[in-house]
């Protein structure tokens, strides 16, 4: 048979188009997403409205859990410097050993998640809260944890709220006067994602709200515009509004089904908060009490109870997230590395130990967490050194599944019937499902070998 060479071509090019179209699903698929990772400061569970709180509105956050995915046991350490440390590594504090509290370990910049994504390619930017360092003594800091682009406030250098004290990119800013250092934050990642809308972008809001104002400074920080400082309701309700605008320009710039939305916080909410300075320039502080499914909760900050470890976690992704789900499996703070490499495709080193866990799979709907038990650390600070230096070490730790606690003192939980933690289990009142649960979570600190 005579085949014309007409013929031939055509066949060719219909190859050629069938082998385009096959593969344009697998290009989408492969797409790098971008991620908008927002931590709260001091925000308990108690707090949102989607998690039975009753005493603030969050309809912003609410939305976001209604329309994507509400995580129940998600954990953290009892206050911000550990946190940190966690989110950045994937690493639990007490393996970087003595850190001095608002440090951070120089072997390990190279490492942390957001020079793992810049070195994936994508655009980095954080703004808001840093506390790895004293800005004036490390302008360069953030970009040597690979971030291209910073707004932070100035910790223990000048106020964070009203009149920022903020560096840009390492240099101070001269016009934040009139201003409200959250508004700030926010115009200054929402005009980043703008710029960087056909690129891959990390843009990490690490909030102020809803933490006190700035305490040791010799002169208190202004005052707000009702002659106070804001109340804990009125930064919940301003950390709630921020996460609406983020979420408003990601419609406005149609980035939503290709951008991965985490809000989770740094620990529980505060016992007090300092709401003003007297003529005498005193704090005056109030109690912060929350009402969840109407229980009275007071602010667990600091300690290692849930009201100060266990937080909220949200994430929505349009498109790949379903909606209305709510998860049991197991999420802290150090999966959040691990994820996030996953999420951009990157292979990490072999010999690169970390504690976490990629909850990726979670997110896309194809399998659970690998997880099996959460972790956190309580901390100490003791002066010593020169300078009376502080130095940092972790004398109490727990380890937990979704029922049961056990702390390395040697006392358990059962945290179905006892989520105060007020009757502690004696291992010689241990029966069947109390000696199953002991022997797995002592099993749990075995594999953490500390």
């Amino acid at each position: 048979m005579y085949n014309s060479p007409f013929k031939n071509m055509a066949m060719k090019r219909f190859i050629a188009i069938l082998s385009l179209l096959t593969t344009i699903p697998l290009a989408i698929s492969a797409k790098q997403p971008n991620i908008l990772l927002i931590l709260a400061d001091d925000v308990g569970q108690e707090v949102l409205g989607c998690y039975g709180g009753q005493s603030y509105d969050t309809p912003q956050l609410d939305a976001l859990a209604r329309t994507g995915m509400r995580f129940n046991h998600m954990y953290a350490m009892p206050v911000c410097h550990p946190t940190r440390l966690t989110l950045m590594t994937g690493k639990y504090p007490v393996r970087h050993g003595s850190v001095p509290w608002g440090d951070f370990p120089e072997t390990e910049e190279p490492h942390v998640f957001s020079n793992l994504l810049k070195n994936a390619g994508y655009q980095t930017a954080i703004a808001g809260k840093w506390q790895l360092c004293l800005m004036k003594d490390s302008l360069d800091h953030p970009q040597r944890m690979g971030f291209q682009q910073s707004d932070l406030f100035g910790w223990h250098e000048g106020p964070r709220y009203y009149e920022p004290m903020i560096y840009r990119n390492g240099q101070v800013r001269e016009d934040t006067l009139g201003h409200y250092g959250p508004d700030l934050y926010v115009r200054s990642l929402i005009e980043f994602m703008s710029a960087n809308r056909d690129r891959p972008f990390l843009a990490y809001y690490s909030m102020a709200v809803a933490h006190a104002v700035t305490n040791d400074l010799k002169k208190p920080v202004p005052h707000g515009p009702f002659d106070r400082y804001d109340s804990y309701r009125e930064m919940v309700e301003e950390m709630d509004r921020a996460v609406g605008r983020l979420v408003a320009a990601l419609n406005a710039l149609e980035l939503r089904e290709n951008t991965l939305i985490l809000f989770i916080a740094d620990n529980g909410s505060p016992g007090q908060i300092i709401i003003r300075a007297d003529a005498d320039d005193q704090l005056i502080k109030t109690p912060v009490v929350s009402q969840r499914d109407g229980r009275m909760i007071p602010g667990g900050k600091g300690t290692l109870l849930d009201t100060g470890t266990r937080v909220p976690m949200i994430a929505n992704w349009s498109g790949t997230i379903e909606p209305g789900q709510v998860v049991e499996d197991l999420v802290d703070l150090s999966d959040f590395l691990p994820t996030f490499a996953d999420l951009a495709g990157v292979d990490l080193p072999a010999d690169r130990e970390l504690d976490g866990h990629s909850f990726a799979p979670l997110l896309k709907g194809t399998g659970p967490s690998s997880r099996k038990f959460a972790y956190s650390e309580g901390v100490v600070r003791s002066s010593s050194g020169e300078n009376d230096s502080e130095e940092v070490r972790y004398d109490m730790q727990w380890v937990r599944t979704a029922s049961w606690k056990l702390y390395s003192d040697g006392r358990l939980f059962d945290m179905r019937n006892d989520d105060r933690e007020e009757n502690p289990i004696r291992k010689e009142s241990d029966g069947g499902e109390q000696r199953r649960a002991r022997s797995e979570l002592r099993n749990a600190f075995k594999h953490l070998n500390l």
